[in-house]
């Protein structure tokens, strides 16, 4: 079951009416108390949570600065422990808590280094969350006693992905993997954007099978893909023990 909604964080973000990470889990209380699924239900499940970065997307469009995010950071992730609380007195014994990826290499960063470079400000503040977040899991694991709570590494396995696109690629135009497939021709445009007389203000790449970002902010299909592949360690561990 899927109850997760683009654009939702784990708070309210810039789109209204979207709900955010705590309604979409009392959807998932709600089958429960329809007794569509019962507590063995839950104790035998498996719950990925993922937040991804819309929240810091939001404070940054309200003017938050990289230098006050830390503060930021603090009040998302006890919140998000909270949430993840929530979830496990469900009954569910088993849940992944995905870290955020490296958003300094992400094109939305890089662009303006003409996606040569990422951008280490912002890599240091994923760092930043993914480390606060790893110490709030420890913690929720220390009072429950055993494992519940399982951190999934987005940064290390992003940057591992990203460089070895960098040597694999078997296309020329797709070996820079921070330059997004469908891009807008202008920095004034965006992936999809078309202007009223029907002109496409974007191209999109010969091969984006190749591509490891799709858009400015979003993986390609490849490109997932390839973050899977260096993650299915852990979730094979996951779902077997």
């Amino acid at each position: 079951m899927n109850f997760a909604y683009g654009g939702s964080g784990v708070f309210d973000t810039w789109i209204k009416n979207l709900p955010n990470l705590e309604t979409q889990i009392n959807s998932l209380k709600q089958l429960f108390v329809d007794q569509i699924y019962t507590k063995n239900d839950f104790a035998n499940s498996v719950v990925l949570v993922s937040t991804s970065g819309n929240d810091y997307s939001f404070y940054l469009r309200q003017n938050g600065t990289l230098q006050d995010m830390s503060n930021f950071t603090r009040r998302l992730i006890n919140q998000l422990a909270k949430n993840l609380k929530q979830i496990h007195e469900l009954g569910v014994q088993k849940i992944a808590v995905a870290g955020i990826g490296p958003a300094g290499c992400f094109p939305q960063q890089t662009a303006s280094s003409s996606y040569k470079i990422c951008n280490e400000n912002f890599n240091s503040a994923s760092e930043f969350h993914n480390d606060v977040l790893k110490r709030a899991l420890r913690k929720l694991n220390y009072e429950n006693r055993k494992s519940v709570f399982i951190f999934l590494d987005f940064y290390s396995t992003f940057k591992s992905a990203i460089n070895q696109h960098k040597h694999s690629s078997g296309n020329m135009d797709c070996k820079n993997p921070l330059r997004p497939c469908c891009d807008g021709v202008t920095s004034q445009n965006g992936c999809g954007q078309v202007h009223e007389n029907g002109e496409r203000k974007y191209v999109v790449c010969k091969h984006p099978e190749l591509s490891f970002f799709w858009d400015s902010v979003h993986p390609s299909q490849n490109g997932w893909h390839s973050v899977y592949l260096s993650l299915h360690p852990t979730l094979r561990e996951l779902l077997l023990h």
